[in-house]
């Protein structure tokens, strides 16, 4: 029979907690039958059963209370904080200084011969965050580009414009807190209006429609 038994539990569909209050019914059945020999049980066993911490864990979530949706980051609108806006997706801009202006992008550094344009985009969060953030790729295929033309001055007959491709990553741990060369801000999709320039953000909002 116990042979029997064990093949039941490891080729059954219940879970190991279901499986535990099983035996704990099973247990406690015996200790209630009069053919009882307290020395067939293991003294080890536990003490507590699985209905009991049902119990103890159904108490916790009835006191349980979620925490405020709206963070001292909201109120005090500081964007260059994680915790805010905590129902939303957000995302990393920083200021760069393009020729003579001052713009906010998307992280971005130039390609460099033998990448990857994944290993470039990798290359860019890092020399942002100071390696202070951990995130996952998703994907070695960019999610989108952006293509623009340089300044008539400085056009070749060769070279006229150029390409931005995006990478979609997620943060995993971290924070830029402790990056002082950088001006940043995390913002939410209806914040990026705020920053991006009109025909940068036509284009780069094609590919934030998943935010």
């Amino acid at each position: 029979m116990t042979i029997l038994h064990e093949m039941e539990v490891e080729k059954s569909l219940y879970s190991d907690h279901e499986i535990g209050l099983k035996e704990d019914k099973e247990r406690i059945q015996r200790q209630q039958s009069e053919n009882y020999d307290s020395d067939d049980e293991d003294s080890g066993k536990r003490l507590m059963t699985l209905e009991d911490l049902e119990e103890i864990w159904e108490q916790k979530f009835k006191q349980f209370k979620a925490g405020p949706r709206v963070t001292d980051a909201d109120k005090k609108n500081d964007r260059m904080s994680l915790n805010r806006k905590l129902d939303d997706n957000l995302v990393l801009l920083v200021k760069e200084k393009i020729g003579n202006e001052e713009v906010w992008l998307l992280p971005q550094v130039d390609w460099q011969c033998g990448e990857t344009i994944r290993q470039t985009a990798e290359r860019a969060l890092a020399a942002v965050s100071g390696n202070h953030i951990q995130a996952k790729f998703l994907g070695n295929a960019p999610c989108g580009f952006y293509k623009y033309k340089f300044p008539k001055a400085v056009r070749t007959e060769d070279n006229v414009g150029g390409k931005v491709f995006f990478f979609k990553a997620l943060l995993q741990s971290g924070d830029l807190s402790e990056v002082k060369n950088k001006e940043y801000v995390w913002v939410g999709k209806d914040e990026l209006k705020d920053y991006l320039k009109p025909a940068y953000l036509t284009q780069v909002d094609r590919f934030f429609l998943g935010l």
